[in-house]
């Protein structure tokens, strides 16, 4: 027969399988810092040399690691997703540009539209939130925080999705682009046309995930990334015609 004895399961067992839980879920991100382990074998209701083998266990298979003197973090896990190889290619070449933002556009489509499906009440709040804050921060002169949040929102929809090979994949995605990987984030919203442009494009976004109107979600993203696509090719060739314009100057002056 095929049965098996019931053995009780360790408690670091169950500690591993919760915390591996909430890094696979995106709810505990690469860099985040666990409470102290006196404060998570409290929260967790177990003893510390449990907690303490749980932690090890996770530390030996590289999802979390320690660092003296400031505590336990979840590793970083999106690390790995591109060799730094292909990642200075991405930074060098203006075709790997078009093509992720092509990816995005497909992507956060899907995920749009997932989201206004699949997403909870808590879920669209939490997007709707974030949205909120962009309006506030679109008040501003500084773009900086509307970039932000601009990336936060985006993610916040990604999250909604309910796919977790989608949202860890996403994340090493938009950690390239704050990098600066693929382009300068903070550059498109410098002017204020196109901040206002972006800005309704967002509202389209989230008003279609709000109503769960799951088409109008995708079309929204795709038209919001027509955008981008535009935006980035019009700055190519400004500054294109700008290194033109400063060697006309620099031969003029030097006759």
């Amino acid at each position: 027969m095929p049965f098996q004895k019931v053995t009780p399961e360790k408690l670091s067992s169950t500690v591993v399988r919760q915390i591996e839980q909430l890094i696979l879920r995106g709810i505990l991100r690469p860099g985040e810092r666990l409470p102290s382990e006196r404060d998570l074998a409290e929260r967790m209701d177990v003893s510390r040399p449990s907690l303490r083998e749980a932690i090890a266990d996770l530390a030996q298979r590289g999802l979390l690691v320690s660092r003296a003197g400031s505590g336990i973090f979840v590793a970083d896990v999106l690390g790995s997703a591109f060799s730094p190889a292909l990642v200075e290619l991405f930074a060098t070449h203006d075709e790997a540009v078009f093509d992720y933002i092509g990816f995005r556009r497909d992507i956060e489509g899907l995920a749009a539209e997932r989201a206004a499906t699949f997403g909870t009440e808590t879920d669209l709040r939490l997007i709707d939130t974030i949205f909120g804050k962009m309006e506030a921060a679109h008040q501003k002169r500084d773009p900086s925080d509307e970039a932000q949040l601009d990336a936060e929102f985006h993610m916040a929809i990604i999250e909604a999705s309910h796919n977790v090979v989608m949202l860890h994949m996403l994340r090493s995605m938009f950690d390239l682009l704050r990098q600066g990987v693929f382009y300068n984030r903070q550059m498109m919203f410098r002017n204020r046309m196109t901040r206002d442009q972006l800005m309704d494009q967002h509202r389209a976004i989230n008003t279609a995930i709000q109503s769960r109107d799951a088409v109008a979600a995708r079309a929204a993203v795709a038209a919001h990334m027509d955008y981008v696509e535009q935006a980035y090719h019009d700055q190519m060739r400004a500054e294109k015609h700008e290194r033109i314009a400063r060697q006309r100057l620099e031969h003029e002056s030097s006759r």
